[in-house]
């Protein structure tokens, strides 16, 4: 047995031993859950700098947009079956997914935002990187993933999310280099 699936039944075993852990699994892999917090976030940024919110939240969507769609393309090169395909004896309360499992769409696209915002605001990493982690650890939870295709997502999302983040902040002080030069 693998390191991976060593680790992946070490957290899978848990699954079906508390209907509260079960239910707190599924509600943070319910994708559709996460536009409530982003949409709270998104109003509160348009209050704090709603010009840098205007510029940086299309450029956060669109991050999150290809990345989730270049996920969906790595899996289909990886092409690595799902633990929920390949192994009879886990415990499964969730569908399995259709596709692969290399790399976690969830664990990249969370892990993007968490970045990006953490490179704008440092500070947000103490809400943003545990609820990346939660939501990562209850892919392989409910069996939907390994633990190294949410590391992968994790490692994809964190790198395009940071570095969107510092070209913008790169973008904000050369403009007002610019500005500050031609007065």
């Amino acid at each position: 047995m693998s390191v991976d699936e060593s680790l992946f039944r070490a957290i899978n075993r848990l699954t079906g031993q508390l209907d509260m852990l079960d239910w707190f699994a599924l509600t943070l892999s319910n994708s559709s859950l996460l536009w409530a917090p982003g949409i709270l976030l998104t109003g509160y940024w348009l209050w704090l700098s709603w010009r840098e919110a205007l510029l940086a939240a299309p450029l956060l969507a669109a991050s999150i947009g290809l990345l989730d769609f270049l996920g969906a393309r790595v899996k289909d090169l990886v092409a690595r079956p799902r633990p929920c395909m390949t192994l009879s004896d886990i415990h499964q309360i969730e569908a399995c997914g259709k596709t692969f499992g290399f790399p976690s769409n969830h664990a990249i696209n969370t892990a993007t935002a968490a970045a990006f915002f953490h490179v704008l605001y440092p500070r947000s990493g103490w809400v943003s990187w545990p609820l990346v982690g939660l939501i990562g650890l209850s892919r392989v939870y409910i069996g939907a993933h390994y633990v190294t295709d949410v590391l992968g997502g994790w490692v994809m999302g964190g790198l395009f999310g940071a570095g969107a983040a510092w070209l913008l902040l790169r973008y904000f002080r050369m403009r007002r280099a610019r500005e500050h030069h031609a007065v």
